[in-house]
């Protein structure tokens, strides 16, 4: 009677455990596929390795442009900016929020690395939750958790560019 009890219990974790795996397995598939390829070693196929040590590693340049004006932005080298550099071109309507902030939710997931930031800073791109692309105008506090995207090179002007209102963002490499 013991073993047929041991017996169900083997077979109930092992379900348990083997489809818990499957889902993390189906998980990280998902964002595999959303991320390009790079060299096991991190350097690029010119081998040149982006790995800086000052915190601030970053993948490229993408331009930014909202009514005509063009912004150039360093994407984060992490997953969730290569992520979203793998989708460009992207045009996104986004809609205003506080009085700081443009906001979109994409229609897809991206990779999340979300940390509180504390401060936001002009300019900052940052994807809140998987989906909710950010771009901030203003500089503040903020107890919240983003996952950074990048950040525009020099965000002087950004906020009378994208005014007050809802605005058509582009973003391109």
């Amino acid at each position: 009677m013991m073993r047929l009890i041991y017996g169900i219990l083997a077979a109930v974790l092992f379900s348990f455990t083997t489809n818990a795996l499957v889902a993390c397995a189906d998980e990280n598939s998902m964002t595999e596929a959303l991320l390009p390829s790079s060299n096991e070693d991190g350097n690029d196929d010119e081998g040149n390795n982006d790995n800086g040590n000052d915190g601030e590693s970053m993948e490229g340049n993408i331009t930014i442009i909202i009514n005509s004006t063009t912004f150039t932005a360093i994407l984060e080298d992490n997953a969730s900016g290569q992520a979203f550099a793998a989708m460009l071109p992207l045009a996104l309507d986004m809609s205003e929020m506080n009085g700081n902030e443009k906001y979109c939710y994409l229609d897809v997931s991206l990779p999340t690395e979300s940390y509180r930031p504390g401060t936001i800073q002009t300019g900052d791109l940052m994807l809140y939750g998987s989906s909710c692309v950010t771009l901030f105008y203003e500089t503040f506090s903020s107890g919240y958790n983003y996952t950074r995207l990048g950040r525009i090179n020099n965000p002087e002007g950004l906020a009378a560019v994208v005014g007050r209102g809802d605005v058509s963002v582009s973003f391109t490499d």
